[in-house]
């Protein structure tokens, strides 16, 4: 058989394999309206654990690796619950006849929310100087009538509107998308004593994520549980976990949370950029470990430097970790050039019982 008769054979194999997993797709949105229609869960782990634990088995039948059977199907049941996660948040939006406006909606993390409330029947307006000049209005000149108000703006600005919608007083729900409070705790507070109904949101997620299945949603109440509660319930037909926190305990784990996982970051490219070797050089002999590193750091490098200097600088708590970071090293530097063979065995040593001790948790790759 020929080369070109054999590419053929692919691309109806390939064709094939496509409309199987459309077929797929379909059966598992009408499984998702069936759970919906019993008041069931989306996701159900021990099916998803036994679905992949078939998927290898079937594979040594069939000559196949269990990695890849388990991946692929890993890939299809993850793509299956974004469909029925979505398919759940219209059907049970609380949106209908409702308005909202995302002051910042130009913004990626602005525009993802403005995506997800007219997911769920919101009117969305969305105000930002980023827009065309055609559709660009100032939130200042509206009436302000909004159900929800979200302010996803850059820290320093996000201050500021909040600090002049204490002044208006808005009857909505209004919240804040910052990834730092303790910078806000003043208008906050204003918008409190104001009588509006205001809380502060962090979702722990970035503007590309579809699925919400083991992502975490932060719910900062700074004393309007009412409406900590309304902003919770957006989020209810969605698998996202939801987490609360005071205001000075978010700060103080977002500096290792973020501050930390970013400084580390930043610094393993900054040491690869001025080392004076070339990347393709790096990637072609590159280990597993280089390799997932590298991929961290390098989408982190394309990220807003300035919205990752504020979570740097803004924070009350950021210090402490990056203290502890460069302690930290100077304490590695030493043990390898004083040869403290058996310090390092115990730094290590350390370091594994404490990422021992952290259960995996439901959505992140393990099952």
């Amino acid at each position: 058989m020929s080369k070109e008769s054999l590419r053929d054979t692919l691309s109806n194999l390939d064709r094939q394999i496509l409309e199987l997993v459309a077929q797929r797709q379909d059966a598992a949105k009408k499984i998702g309206q069936v759970k919906r229609d019993r008041g069931e869960n989306t996701r159900d782990f021990a099916r998803e654990k036994e679905v992949l634990e078939n998927a290898r088995r079937l594979a040594g039948e069939v000559g196949l690796s269990g990695d890849i059977a388990e991946e692929l199907l890993a890939m299809l049941i993850r793509s299956s619950l974004t469909a029925q996660e979505q398919d759940r948040v219209a059907a049970e939006g609380q949106g209908s006849g409702r308005r909202a406006l995302v002051i910042g909606g130009a913004g990626r993390m602005g525009a993802w929310f403005a995506s997800f409330l007219r997911s769920q029947g919101f009117n969305v307006d969305i105000a930002d100087p980023a827009l065309p000049p055609g559709d660009q209005f100032d939130w200042r000149e509206m009436d302000l009538d909004h159900d929800i108000i979200v302010v996803a703006t850059p820290l320093r600005v996000t201050a500021e509107i909040l600090a002049e919608l204490s002044e208006v007083r808005p009857q909505g729900l209004i919240f804040d998308l910052g990834s730092l409070k303790t910078p806000l705790r003043k208008p906050l507070t204003d918008l409190v004593e104001a009588g509006c109904k205001i809380t502060s949101v962090h979702p722990m997620f970035g503007p590309d994520t579809e699925l919400l299945s083991g992502r975490h949603v932060v719910f900062v109440d700074v004393g309007c549980p009412a409406a900590t509660a309304e902003a919770r319930g957006l989020f209810a037909s969605t698998m996202a976990e939801q987490v609360e926190l005071g205001l000075d305990d978010h700060d103080r784990l977002i500096a290792y949370v973020l501050g930390l996982s970013h400084a580390l970051n930043i610094a393993f490219v900054t040491v690869l950029a001025e080392s004076g070797e070339a990347a393709p050089a790096l990637i072609k002999m590159s280990s597993t470990t280089f390799d997932a590193q590298f991929n961290i750091a390098a989408k982190l490098s394309e990220e807003n430097p300035r919205l990752y200097f504020e979570i740097q600088r803004l924070n009350e708590y950021g210090e402490q970790a990056l203290t502890a970071l460069e302690d930290a090293v100077v304490r590695i530097i030493g043990m390898v050039r004083g040869g403290h063979e058996e310090d390092f065995v115990q730094l290590m040593d350390s370091g594994r019982s404490y990422v021992h001790g952290r259960r995996d948790r439901p959505g992140d790759g393990r099952v």
